[in-house]
């Protein structure tokens, strides 16, 4: 008997999978947070007691990380929506710009912009949540903002770049 049910491959972006916990999470929490860490030390400097700073305040840092990673994740998940559904059969080149943010951006040159925009919306996040919690923390407003600028520069979510046709192929 032949049954007429149909069952579709369902692919997303792999940045997308931020928005879905799973056994990765297991990898990528303990991976950040110790990115973080190494990069809050060494934004520190000569810093006295730098070690148990790090050790009190890095959870909030890595916390920082992953909302602003979340709102980057967010805004590109949005703007694809928005321009796959622009309306037509897939060939404008808005819709092609939104299919390329979520498999290969290097295929379109709104879809770089548009992730570069969302790794530099992230990377603000980052700098703006960081300073406010490393002034809290009581440093002083100038290396608050030293070190939150590195830590904005190297925690950038950059995997936003890697094509998701990759790991499909």
């Amino acid at each position: 008997m032949k049954s007429d049910n149909k069952v579709y491959n369902i692919l997303m972006p792999i940045w997308l999978l931020i928005f879905f916990p799973s056994w990765l999470w297991l990898l990528l929490v303990p991976a950040n947070y110790l990115i973080d860490r190494i990069v809050l030390r060494w934004s520190l400097g000569d810093m006295p007691e730098k070690g148990l700073f790090c050790r009190n305040h890095n959870w909030k840092v890595c916390l920082a990380g992953f909302a602003s990673d979340f709102a980057g994740a967010f805004i590109m998940h949005l703007i694809s929506v928005i321009l796959v559904g622009w309306g037509g059969n897939g060939t404008s080149f808005f819709e092609k710009a939104g299919d390329a943010m979520m498999f290969n951006p290097f295929k379109n040159v709104l879809a770089v912009l548009m992730v570069a925009v969302a790794i530099a919306l992230s990377a603000g996040c980052i700098y703006k949540l960081d300073k406010r919690i490393l002034v809290n923390a009581g440093l002083d407003v100038d290396q608050a903002k030293k070190s939150a600028i590195r830590l904005a520069i190297i925690t950038a979510p950059y995997v936003y770049l890697i094509p998701s046709e990759w790991f499909y192929d």
